[in-house]
């Protein structure tokens, strides 16, 4: 699902994903039919402008999130600044583009999106992760539900930055094994996405070797 309140820009990037073999469902201009459209639609990524007529992106990223955990969520702003791209991913969006990226910069976007990982423009992945430690100032619960080893080796990874694949290829499982790692570990922390997870482990200390 594409959500732009530019024709052109809205036009372009259905063609883009459409040629790429991607099943364009439904588009929106605003967020109110962003919001009307998105429950028939049931998109598995939507491709989100933060700025368009009320509600705006980040409104729409945390319907449709509360609507449907499983959807992805990733931003095409043509802002990249720091509270913005914050205040989509504390909504839930899993990715964050600014518009001057290439189509295949685009186009590797959603498809990473699309299997969770968390893609960010170039340095806004640290601008968000060190936001959100210095954010966390509460103490660790030492009754945190224990993870099991397995789960702890694969959230080191995620921290890293490696994606389900790479992690499957050196730990020699299935992709669908590791997603469901991860998921069991989002599950127990009562987490609802990778960026999440990733924050919560550098704050741990996971992410260092």
């Amino acid at each position: 699902m594409v959500v732009d309140d530019q024709p052109l820009w809205r036009d372009a990037v259905e063609r883009d994903l459409a040629q790429a073999g991607y099943s364009v469902v439904a588009v929106a201009a605003n967020g109110r039919e962003a919001l009307a459209r998105f429950p028939a639609a049931r998109p598995d990524v939507v491709v989100l402008d933060l700025q368009i007529p009320a509600p705006d992106g980040v409104e729409v990223t945390g319907e449709i999130v509360r609507q449907d955990p499983s959807v992805r969520v990733l931003v095409l702003s043509a802002s990249g600044e720091q509270g913005d791209v914050l205040a989509a991913v504390t909504a839930g969006a899993t990715g964050y583009l600014v518009k001057s990226a290439s189509r295949e910069e685009l186009l590797a976007a959603v498809r990473r999106v699309a299997q969770g990982d968390p893609v960010f423009t170039p340095g806004l992945a640290g601008l968000v992760l060190g936001e959100f430690q210095r954010r966390s100032e509460t103490p660790l619960d030492p009754a945190e539900p224990a993870l099991t080893d397995r789960e702890t080796e694969v959230l080191r990874m995620v921290a890293k930055g490696m994606s389900y694949r790479q992690i499957a290829e050196r730990l020699v499982l299935s992709h669908r094994t590791v997603q469901n790692h991860v998921q069991n570990t989002l599950r127990k922390l009562q987490m609802h996405n990778r960026v999440e997870l990733t924050r919560y482990a550098i704050e741990r200390g996971l992410d260092a070797d």
